[in-house]
């Protein structure tokens, strides 16, 4: 008792049986003789995984609730693990993720979609044309990586229609390493970057992740989109996430996407997601939000002194404006 009032516990409650059966208990089987498999694919409730060389279809079991199971999870199975047709195992247990990669629909969608678990690099997609390069989307796909503890890789596709100097400069200052990629030209460079890792490949439509997916792994034979000549938006064609084995390693392609929503990140990590900018921002005053320069941001009086590129401050001002829902 406090202060007059009773708190309970699990204890105090009274279970009824009814009609002769067993009251709830919160023990779970524990699966010892569960075995170890790797998710490769996620279709409606049904979880593709791999046990030993085979490849299972299991359904997620009951116990495990509502918590989400994705491409990359590694989990424990029982029942039927023979991979023969129209056999179904159970997933009973998902073990402890290295990393989460997560996304929002938009800047101030509180609900996080994890797109894939346990990678340890995120490959950023980026034609050079056809359809031109989104610097912005890049930004946000790095403050996505660093947040999850990722390494990122820019992939430049399409470098037989545009050069790839000024991407490769910008981001190289950062840090950040660069691959570029032609049709028909030589893959050894990527799949060195790619061996022996858990790589997730992001970009938009018709940048040619699965193109590259199939060069890499012709078995996949994954769906090669078109662009739309009118928009210049590439059109759809992976539904979803699918891991392909690489020499040790995996990649998993994901379907393109229009925008990366980054409400999950706090502002102080998506300013480290900018680390050319990151030092420069410590010098404002106290409250300065960094997305106006009335509030005496240090951000513009180092552009004024030519110290920093306006185009990345205004990428990470918009990106952090986002989040406030006051974007013009």
């Amino acid at each position: 008792m406090k202060g007059g009032r009773r708190y309970l516990d699990e204890d105090d409650v009274r279970v009824r049986a009814r009609g002769g059966s067993r009251p709830r208990t919160r023990r779970r089987p524990k699966h010892e003789d569960a075995e170890q498999g790797f998710v490769t694919a996620v279709d409606r409730g049904r979880y593709h995984c791999l046990v030993g060389d085979r490849s299972v279809v299991a359904m997620k079991a009951r116990e495990l609730g509502r918590g989400s199971i994705v491409v990359g999870d590694r989990v424990a199975l029982v029942g039927d693990l023979s991979g023969l047709p129209d056999t179904l195992a159970r997933v009973v247990r998902v073990e402890e993720r290295s990393s989460v990669l997560r996304r929002t629909a938009d800047d101030t969608d509180p609900v996080e979609r994890v797109i894939v678990a346990n990678a340890d690099q995120l490959v950023i997609v980026v034609s050079l044309a056809d359809p031109e390069p989104q610097p912005r989307l890049i930004d946000r796909c790095l403050v996505a990586a660093f947040d999850a503890g990722l390494a990122p890789l820019l992939c430049l596709t399409k470098s037989d229609l545009a050069a790839p100097d000024e991407l490769r400069s910008t981001y190289s200052a950062l840090g950040v390493p660069a691959v570029t990629m032609r049709k028909d030209g030589d893959i050894s460079e990527v799949r060195s970057h790619l061996s022996g890792k858990l790589s997730v490949l992001v970009g938009s439509s018709g940048v040619g992740k699965s193109t590259l997916v199939n060069m890499l792994v012709p078995e996949a034979e994954r769906a090669i989109g078109t662009v739309n000549p009118v928009t210049g938006r590439g059109r759809h064609t992976s539904t979803s996430a699918v891991a392909q084995p690489i020499e040790g390693g995996w990649i998993i392609d994901t379907p393109g996407v229009r925008s990366f929503g980054l409400a999950h990140v706090q502002p102080d990590d998506v300013i480290a997601g900018f680390p050319d900018l990151a030092e420069t921002v410590t010098e404002c005053p106290p409250g300065c939000s960094h997305t106006t320069a009335a509030s005496g941001c240090a951000l513009d009086t180092e552009t004024a002194q030519n110290h920093l590129d306006p185009a990345r401050v205004n990428s990470l001002r918009r990106l952090l404006a986002s989040r406030e829902e006051t974007v013009n």
